[in-house]
């Protein structure tokens, strides 16, 4: 079956009649020109593509592009062909019809078997294929499995040393407040033992010097007692000796002065005297020289 149209030439519209069985002389011309390319090719060739051949031989090529034309114009009535559907390829000759339905058969099974055969190694290249997918995911789970079992081993590994640094340095810290805490209390130990120090020291200056205090009171006091009874004991002595120069009277006291030594001696030990010596009060005495 074909497709087609007239172009209608609007000056000269009366062309399209002037071949009165169009139909019939566009199928002898086309069976024509099927006969022609048929004719160059051999029978399996023809088989294997007879519908390009067919087209190839309706439309004519296209020199520049060297594919088949998609249309066949024919000028002495405008008519166009536009397409051609080819349904089936039938010889004439009996024999011929026989030896394609045989070829054709056995073209059908060699294309099934053919196919199956495809099917069947597609089906195979695609188990193996989903199998070596199937492998090499295996293998990449393994292995991610075993970067996963690493990278747990590592983590395991490095909370145990976080751990063991973490107890080391608990511990450290724990022995260095320790020993801030030793160091404190020493220093508050020896400031108090110096406080005590100095108070006990200050207590016992305090004590000194409350002791030396009551001992110069003391002894200030019988020193005063001393001189008191240096002053009274002068005084009666004082006394004493102006009774007896009262008493004796002052010619007595002359002549003891005029008398010798031994009638000196005597009134004097009368008088309770060990010497005397009689001045005027003016003149200054030599006491070194009357120490004898």
């Amino acid at each position: 079956s074909y497709n087609w149209h007239f172009e209608v030439d609007k000056k000269d519209t009366q062309k399209i009649f002037q071949v009165p069985d169009f139909v019939g002389d566009a199928c002898k011309a086309i069976a024509s020109r099927v006969r022609g390319a048929v004719a160059g090719h051999s029978f399996d060739a023809f088989h294997k593509a007879s519908a390009e051949l067919i087209r190839t031989a309706v439309f004519g090529l296209d020199p520049e592009t060297n594919e088949p034309r998609n249309r066949l114009v024919f000028s002495s009535n405008n008519l166009v062909i536009t397409n051609i559907d080819i349904q089936s390829v039938e010889p004439v000759d009996q024999r011929t019809r026989d030896a394609l339905q045989k070829s054709v058969q056995l073209a059908i099974e060699i294309t099934t078997k053919s196919q199956e055969a495809a099917a069947r190694h597609e089906a195979e290249r695609r188990e193996q294929e989903a199998r070596g997918r199937l492998e090499r995911q295996k293998i990449m789970d393994e292995a991610e499995a075993e970067k996963a079992r690493k990278s747990l081993l590592e983590l395991q590994a490095q909370s145990a040393t976080v751990e063991a640094s973490g107890q080391a340095t608990a511990e450290a810290r724990a022995k260095a407040a320790a020993a801030a805490i030793e160091g404190e209390a020493a220093v508050k130990q020896a400031q108090l033992q110096a406080d005590a120090n100095r108070i006990r020291a200050q207590a016992e200056l305090e004590q000194t010097r409350a002791r030396q205090d009551a001992d110069i009171s003391h002894q200030k006091a019988l020193n005063e007692l001393e001189i008191s009874k240096a002053q009274d004991l002068s005084e009666i002595d004082a006394a004493k000796f102006k009774d007896i120069v009262d008493a004796i009277g002052a010619d007595t006291i002359a002549s003891i002065a005029q008398a010798g030594p031994e009638m000196q001696a005597k009134l004097l030990q009368g008088l309770g005297l060990k010497g005397f010596l009689i001045t005027d009060g003016n003149s200054p005495i030599n006491l070194f020289n009357t120490a004898g």
